[in-house]
């Protein structure tokens, strides 16, 4: 028993950690250039990616699932009920979600910030650290819930993984298929171990969080 819940906890973490790192390398860039542009084409692609956000996880998954089944473009790749399918599924239900803060905290960034990089004489690229700098906090907070969105999902992740024991067994799925077949003890135990992480996370990105604030 010790075992199997060692096991489906660090699969979870693995994979929750993964696709939040992936989201984050996509969305973190993505947003500061969408939140330093609010005219043309960026205020299209800034709304297109809004729409996005509310992109239910039940519906992520079902995409991602007829794109990796048999049947569907990427069915090749062999990674329907895999953990590197549920990355996929993963990523994206939770790119939208550090995509949206990241560019509302980097467009929120005060004008004079802006306007003191320029009369210093920074480019393009330059001005995008500088902003991000100023933004570190809130850019934390959107990495901080997009992880907390991603170990806490259900859908995405049991229509692309199922939930086969020993291979892609998560807290979520795994508390689910025990309800359905009485192993109540089990599934407060997970739910128990699903509670401690997600606030032993939140509390160490808050404290990272800290130390970027003046």
């Amino acid at each position: 028993m010790a075992g199997d819940i060692a096991g489906i906890t660090l699969l979870s973490l693995l994979i929750s950690g993964t696709s939040t790192l992936v989201a984050t390398l996509i969305a973190v860039p993505l947003g500061t250039f969408l939140g330093l542009r609010e005219i043309g084409s960026a205020r299209l692609l800034r709304t297109i990616l809004f729409t996005l956000y509310g992109l239910p996880p039940v519906l992520a998954g079902l995409l991602v699932y007829l794109l990796l089944s048999r049947p569907g473009p990427l069915g090749f790749l062999g990674l329907i009920y895999t953990p590197l399918g549920m990355v996929f599924a993963q990523t994206l239900v939770v790119t939208p979600i550090i995509l949206g803060i990241t560019t509302s905290v980097v467009a929120s960034v005060e004008r004079r910030v802006k306007e003191t990089a320029f009369v210093l004489g920074a480019d393009a690229r330059q001005l995008q650290v500088t902003v991000i700098k100023e933004a570190a906090a809130g850019v934390l907070t959107a990495v901080m819930v997009g992880f907390g969105r991603a170990i806490s999902e259900v859908g995405a992740v049991y229509i692309v993984g199922g939930a086969i024991p020993g291979k892609t067994q998560v807290l979520t799925t795994t508390i689910i298929t025990d309800i359905q077949q009485a192993q109540n003890e089990h599934a407060v135990a997970l739910g128990v171990i699903l509670l401690v992480l997600g606030g032993l996370v939140y509390y160490l990105l808050y404290r990272l969080q800290e130390k970027t604030l003046p």
